[in-house]
Parts: C-alpha cells; structure tokens; sequence
C-alpha cells in the first residue's frame, strides 16, 4: 500500500462529517481515532454472517467464531511479538489491564513500606490503581520527575527507584507526546528485580512495538486509540508471571473445575478472562492490526514526524508570546501530540471556538491531573488544564493549517 493520506482518509467515514457547515478537521485521535471502512465491515460480517458465543458451542457458527476470536489473539501476539499467545488477556480496556496486574500480581506481592515508582507523565489509570494497592498494603509511592521539556529527568533515578518492586511507566505521554526509552526503564527495572508495567496505550498505534526487545514484564493498550473498536483492551504478561498470578474475576469461562466447595482456574490465558468476552470487537482489533500494517509502520513514522515538525513550527512562528506549547520543542522522540494554553483562556472555551471552525480538539486535564500541577505556563506551575490536538495517520498539514486559522480566530475572539 502506498502511504496517500487522501486515499487513506477516504477509508474514515467519520471523517466526511460537517459540523456547523463545514467539514471536520479531527484532531482528537489521542482519546479515540476513527476507525475504517476495513474494520467495520469486518465486524458486521460476524454479526450478520456467523455471530456466535465462544468456546461454548460445538455447533458449525459457534466453531467459526471461536476459531475467529482466537485467531485474533495470535495476530495480536505476533503484532507486538509477543512469544506466545497465551501472553495476551483480552480485557475491556488498558485501564482494566493495569487494575488486573495491580490486583493479581500487586496484592500478592507489595507489602508495608515496599516501594511503587511512577512518573509525573502518567494517565490517571497508571496512577490510581497503584495508589490504591499502595493504601491496601502500606506501600510508598515515589515518582520520577520531569525536565523543562516533558521528558524523564533521570538524573536520580537510581536514588528513586531503590528497593523499589514495580516500576510503573508511560511508553508516550498522551498529554505532552512525550516518547520514553521503555527499553532502557525496563532494564532499569529489571537491574533491581521490579517488574516493569508500561501504559503503551498511545505507543502501540504510532510505532512498531516489540516486547522482547523491551523486555518488559507487562504492556497495556487499547483497541479504540489505534482505528480498532471500543470496549476491549489487550494486556500483555510475562507468561511466568502470569500462571503464578490468581485470577482476578471469578465467573464462567475462567475454571478448569467448580465444586460446592471451590474451584480451579483455567489454564492461560482463559484465566483471567472471566465471562462472555468482547467477541467481535476481538476481531475487529485484528482487522485493525490488518489496516496498520498494510499501512506500514515506517511510513506512518515517516508521515507523523513530518506533521510533528510542521505543527512545531506553526506554533513557534505564528504564535509566539500568544500561545504556550507543553512538550518537547523537536521531533526527536516524539509524537504528534499537541497541548496547548492560550494565556487567559480557559482551554474549554478554545475548544468551542475552536469548534465554530469545525476544528475538533480536546480540553481538560486529559486524566493526568499530577503531570498538570507540574506544568508550568510562563511563570506559573499547575495550569489545570490545556487544549489538546493529537494527529494520525489520516491528518494532514492542512489540518494543522485549520487549527492556527481557528487559533488566531479565538485570539482575536478574546482580544488578546
């Protein structure tokens, strides 16, 4: 497939949607990207053609959904090289990933005083779970701060991280695009024997992801930021870590046995997958997987870093003194993500005006209220919130051209 992004764009049917008579410029795909034609006639053909509960019936439509579903997995495996498929848990999102391993694996082993290292980076769902095994067990929270450009400051990491038995990270920031070197903090982790947990949620869809070569114990990522469905997320576990893990829902489909007196679990990875799973959207993941790597990931680089050093410039040159850009000011390392203040605008009312202009892009603390306390818009530290554009594969400079129109539009809106 050549990379054309007019041609890929035709694929997103959403993307042809008029707001306030115009056509949408989407610059929200952080949150949520549109999903392609590819990817919903492959869930329709399931639900019209052969829609079936799995590893239930050994019926003719039963049997080709199983297979389908469990096909789904192995793709999923081999799309972020995982060594067997029996790594991959299907949940309903990153965020249950996370809460799975800070329960099964968490309230096994943290005990009182034990140490949990995180960074100002992350998602409330790398936050919140670990918060609360740590008021469970009376374990210590340590974090990790940032430089003036969003990214890691390491420089005492080794103080940090002592004793330390999880090292919970962000692979991408989804507020500042930051891109972390998750290989050398799985090492890191790995040097003082913590398990290593990565949010990859905004990783997964933007670059080649290889889990071997990060050697990390545990990913989290969802279906719905990379073109898939919503409602299913996928986490990778460490296949030794996960056998000696319990099971986190009771229900059916996870016993191997149940008696009047108690039960044992199924093997991996059904295990940990309690209840009818997301079926279709199982598969709809796959047809995803299908779409990114038809793309190619070397073009979909190529094409991001060329938005990321237009926007960069953008707003360098037409908005200095106006308007402050939180995030690494290169390419180098970087997503296509963008957030951004207008001094004495509140970001919820850029993204209305913004949206006069059919312009779509986000506003609020983008559920990592501890990295906004850390920002720091002019002299101020903790900015509570900040307007956000996050591009994909089906963005273009034009795009990025609508959002400065709509920008200079809401400066001279508030007179600034």
């Amino acid at each position: 497939m050549t990379f054309d992004v007019e041609v890929i764009k035709k694929d997103f049917p959403g993307l042809a949607r008029e707001v306030n008579g115009q056509v949408i410029t989407f610059l929200d795909s952080g949150a949520s990207s549109q999903t392609p034609t590819q990817v919903l006639d492959v869930m329709d053909h399931v639900y019209n053609d052969h829609y079936a509960n799995v590893h239930r019936g050994v019926y003719t439509t039963a049997q080709e959904v199983s297979n389908e579903f469990e096909a789904s997995r192995k793709k999923i495996a081999k799309f972020i090289n995982a060594s067997s498929d029996k790594e991959i848990i299907f949940t309903r999102n990153a965020t249950e990933s996370i809460n799975l391993v800070a329960r099964a694996w968490g309230d096994e082993n943290i005990k009182k005083d034990d140490v949990i290292v995180l960074t100002h980076l992350e998602h409330h769902s790398n936050v919140v779970p670990w918060q609360q095994l740590a008021a469970r067990t009376g374990a210590e929270i340590r974090w990790i701060p940032l430089d003036s450009e969003t990214r890691l400051d390491l420089s005492n990491a080794d103080e940090i991280l002592k004793g330390a038995k999880v090292f919970a990270f962000t692979a991408a920031s989804n507020v500042t695009g930051t891109v972390t070197d998750v290989k050398e903090l799985c090492a890191r982790a790995k040097a003082i024997g913590a398990i290593s947990v990565v949010d990859a949620c905004q990783y997964v869809p933007h670059l080649k992801t290889d889990v071997q070569d990060w050697n990390a114990d545990f990913i989290a990522f969802s279906a719905h930021k990379m073109l898939g469905p919503s409602g299913i997320g996928v986490l990778y576990g460490r296949q030794n870590l996960l056998e000696k893990m319990p099971p986190f829902l009771g229900g059916g489909s996870m016993i191997e046995d149940v008696t009047l007196y108690g039960f044992s679990p199924a093997p991996l990875p059904e295990k940990f997958e309690a209840g009818t799973p997301a079926i279709v959207e199982a598969i709809g993941t796959a047809a995803a997987i299908d779409y990114l790597n038809n793309v190619g990931f070397e073009e979909l680089l190529r094409h991001e870093i060329q938005l990321t050093e237009y926007a960069l410039d953008m707003f360098k040159n037409r908005f200095a003194g106006q308007v402050t850009l939180h995030g690494p000011k290169t390419s180098e390392r970087r997503l296509a993500v963008f957030s951004f203040t207008i001094k004495d605008v509140h970001p919820h009312d850029v993204s209305q005006v913004l949206d006069e202009s059919g312009v779509c892009v986000r506003a609020g603390h983008h559920c990592a209220k501890p990295l906004m306390r850390v920002l720091v818009d002019g002299d101020v530290t903790g900015i509570g919130a900040t307007s956000r554009a996050s591009m994909y594969l089906y963005n273009t400079t034009a795009d990025i051209d609508a959002l400065g129109d709509a920008i200079e539009k809401c400066i001279k809106f508030f007179a600034i």
